[in-house]
């Protein structure tokens, strides 16, 4: 078995999961570098995982490594650099969220891999986290029928690493970091329906002595198809992570923690997966029990872009996708400054999204 030959980008906690999942979950592929700026940090996540080759120089990974795809764990403000690098030497890449900083680079991102005839992977977990994904068959089955409002949170009370305070190096807080994955999995759940307009607010409420970003922010996406998307997202929740999504239909409502339980909490008033002929079973309120793997969905949005890779197949989450999704945090910022709904398309040249909050609130 052919087994795909991936260089992973960064050394960090996003990175020792994206390792975990290829070592436990992907047999296909196979981890054979490691990069990091710091050559301490990379030489020891190397021995630590068993990688045969670490790098602190950039090019010298995507170029003398051997690999064939290329994994992006860094920080925001080195997407753009090492997507366009890796481009350039004919290497398929998959990019932790968000895609870029800026739409600029986005837009450069993306045409960079089209014209390098290479795929280009948004790693976008919620649109493969199991529970997540029942509770899209769910809806897909008509469980809830027509679909109206969807809500999405994720909490906790702040990052691991400096530098997602730091607006030079993130682009913005809690909206870049967390709220990203809210907007995609709306998009996911609505078939990429287009968003129409924004509404957000946000503060700093616990975190002000090491950052100017957010840490708390409320966003309300209105789309194309009349779905309302409500997103909650929050570095200043104390207690842990919390992550959960809710469905709001015409004949139904799900509720479902990706963290707590092994069900999805739902009611429906006709019951779903009719071709199966269950209906009956699942008249009222259930407890759909997801699959029990790896709840976050990162083995799943990493083994399909491997299968991407080697049968030459468009991956489910593109570039584009994330693009659509920083549009929307630009609008997001821009609504919090000015406290008024934002219409999309909306695309204001700023050096970071969240300038336009930052500065928006000084006029």
């Amino acid at each position: 078995m052919h087994r795909t030959k991936v260089a992973l980008l960064g050394a960090g906690f996003i990175a020792d999961i994206h390792f975990e999942s290829y070592h436990r979950f992907i047999p296909e592929a196979e981890v054979v570098a490691v990069y990091a700026r710091n050559a301490d940090k990379a030489k020891a996540f190397a021995e630590k995982h068993g990688i045969p080759q670490w790098y602190d120089d950039l090019d010298a990974i995507i170029n003398d490594s051997g690999c064939e795809v290329v994994d992006i764990c860094l920080p925001n403000f080195l997407h753009c650099t090492a997507t366009l690098k890796a481009a350039a030497a004919g290497k398929h890449i998959i990019i932790e969220k968000p895609l870029a900083v800026t739409l600029e680079e986005a837009d450069a991102m993306i045409a960079a891999c089209k014209q390098a005839n290479v795929k280009l992977m948004y790693a976008e977990e919620l649109c493969f986290a199991p529970k997540y994904e029942r509770v899209r068959k769910m809806v897909k089955d008509g469980g809830v029928g027509e679909v109206y409002m969807l809500k999405q949170g994720e909490k906790h009370s702040g990052p691991h690493s400096e530098w997602f305070y730091n607006k030079q190096l993130a682009g913005g807080g809690v909206l870049m970091d967390m709220g990203c994955h809210a907007i995609e999995w709306f998009r996911w759940m609505t078939n990429n329906s287009r968003a129409v307009s924004v509404y957000a607010t946000m503060s700093t409420v616990l975190h002000k002595d090491i950052t100017e970003c957010e840490d708390n922010s409320v966003m309300i996406i209105e789309f194309e198809n009349g779905v309302v998307g409500i997103a909650e997202n929050s570095w200043a929740k104390h207690g842990g992570m919390d992550d959960r999504c809710e469905v709001y239909g015409t004949g139904g409502v799900v509720y479902a923690d990706l963290f707590m339980g092994n069900a999805a909490v739902s009611y429906s008033k006709h019951g779903y997966d009719y071709a199966m002929e269950k209906a009956d079973t699942t008249i009222g309120w259930s407890f759909t029990i997801f699959e029990e793997v790896f709840n976050q969905g990162y083995p799943h949005e990493l083994k399909h872009f491997i299968d991407c890779v080697q049968h030459d197949k468009q991956p489910l989450v593109t570039g584009e996708d994330g693009r659509a999704v920083l549009e929307i945090i630009y609008a997001a910022y821009a609504s919090a400054a000015e406290g008024r709904k934002i219409m999309l398309p909306f695309h204001p040249k700023v050096e970071r999204p969240v300038d336009l909050w930052i500065e928006g609130r000084k006029k």
